[in-house]
């Protein structure tokens, strides 16, 4: 049996296994650490075929993704630098493939079919967790938190933060059909249920404040593009004024109390300052991509043992930008923070001149999101995770060329049955 190919590459055409390799993508990110190489193996097989199927769609204008890529390609390069060559070589072979995936996925899945599969991975992900999980105790802080069948509360907290966004994208952004609605409500039911027994603060002020944000751009994307871009321009001077007085008047000790932390993000300033002090010795490079947290060296054994990881891995700087200069250096620093900030700000800037797109409302949120988080988590310069991604795969929405009547097509439900699609 032939089965047309455009069921498996064609945004319009392929729901079906669009949403399913989102889906299975989005389990192996959760944990590939629990089921190995065959769940690698398994990512793979969703995306990378698809270049066989159509290589001119996927490849069409390829170099527009150079800037998406840059990173790592830097990782890839720092080989040849490394403080652990073989450590670097294959993990940054393994990033660069990683972005690949996420950009095939940006050419053949539409944002629907994204939101879609993300509603069904992550409900799976946080079942599995309330199935297998258990809770851990926290020496620095004190507490116990609910980690799932994870190794950390924050990585449950990513998820079901993700959980919660996808939820609010299907139902008041794309307004999805009934079917999806209801799944939907309890992918987001069982989201919030998780992220309260996380008590994870960055994912809670993470979802919080881009749901805000997205609730306040549709309000604005109301009123005509030059109200608006008036309307966003205060909004942005009021909320870095806002953001400004709040610290000033002990507004975020307030905040963090409220979540069990100190002024010290529980020992996360600390971290940060032993992350600028390593990034110093190799300014412009970097030690090499993941070349900082290997056993056996020294700062690495002691900072794991400071903050009592046992595992002696999966530990990092709890700051994106302090992460990429001590592996890459200001080069890499540089490129991240350009991926980060130029997919945000791509999309806010096509939104202020667009009159109706759903599809870059959600784009928008991924990156916006990511964004937020970047300042005190790692989710975007590792392979096999969710935010690298989710990441990429809103930085190759927003460079894929946009053809005429995509945004009224994006704002259209897809039937639940249509030439064999979900």
């Amino acid at each position: 049996m032939k089965i047309p190919k455009a069921l498996l590459v064609d945004p319009e055409r392929n729901g079906l296994y669009g949403a399913l390799a989102v889906a299975l993508s989005i389990f192996v990110f959760a944990y590939s650490t629990r089921f190995g190489q065959v769940s690698i193996l398994a990512y793979y097989a969703c995306w990378l075929p698809l270049l066989l199927v159509d290589r001119r769609l996927i490849l069409d204008h390829y170099w527009r993704f150079g800037w998406i890529a840059a990173f790592a390609l830097l990782a890839c390069l720092s080989t040849f630098w490394s403080a652990a060559p073989a450590v670097s070589a294959r993990a940054g072979l393994q990033l660069l493939s990683h972005v690949i995936c996420a950009l095939i996925a940006a050419r053949t899945v539409s944002v629907n079919t994204l939101c879609r599969g993300a509603v069904i991975g992550i409900g799976v992900v946080l079942a599995f967790s309330f199935v297998f999980g258990q809770y851990n105790y926290d020496p620095l802080d004190g507490t116990y938190s609910f980690v799932g069948a994870f190794s950390s509360k924050n990585q449950i907290g990513l998820f079901a933060s993700l959980g919660i966004y996808f939820a609010f994208s299907c139902l008041f952004i794309l307004r999805e059909h009934m079917v999806w609605r209801l799944l939907a409500l309890g992918c987001g039911l069982v989201s919030a249920i998780a992220l309260v027994k996380a008590q994870s603060a960055t994912s809670v002020l993470a979802i919080l404040v881009t749901l805000a944000v997205l609730i306040a751009l549709k309000v604005a994307l109301r009123f005509a593009p030059a109200t608006r871009k008036g309307a966003m321009a205060a909004a942005v001077m009021i909320a870095v004024g806002a953001a400004f007085a709040a610290a000033n008047l002990g507004a975020m000790d307030v905040v963090l109390g409220a979540f069990g932390k100190d002024s010290t993000l529980t020992g996360r300033t600390y971290l940060w300052s032993e992350g600028l002090a390593a990034a110093a010795n190799a300014p412009i490079f970097g030690v090499g991509y993941q070349a900082y947290w290997v056993q056996g060296f020294s700062e690495a054994e002691r900072l794991w043992a400071e903050f009592y990881i046992g595992s002696r891995s999966g530990f990092h700087f709890h700051n994106t930008y302090i992460a990429a200069a001590v592996e890459l250096g200001l080069v890499g620093l540089l490129l991240i923070a350009f991926l980060i900030v130029r997919t945000s700000l791509g999309l806010l800037s096509r939104l202020v001149g667009s009159r109706r797109d759903p599809a870059a409302v959600v784009a928008f949120g991924i990156a916006w999101m990511f964004l937020i988080r970047s300042f005190v988590e790692v989710d975007v310069i590792n392979p096999y995770v969710v935010g690298s991604f989710l990441l990429c795969y809103a930085a190759g929405f927003l460079t894929a060329p946009q053809r005429e009547g995509d945004a009224a097509r994006a704002a259209t439900p897809i039937p639940l049955l249509r030439h064999g699609a979900i």
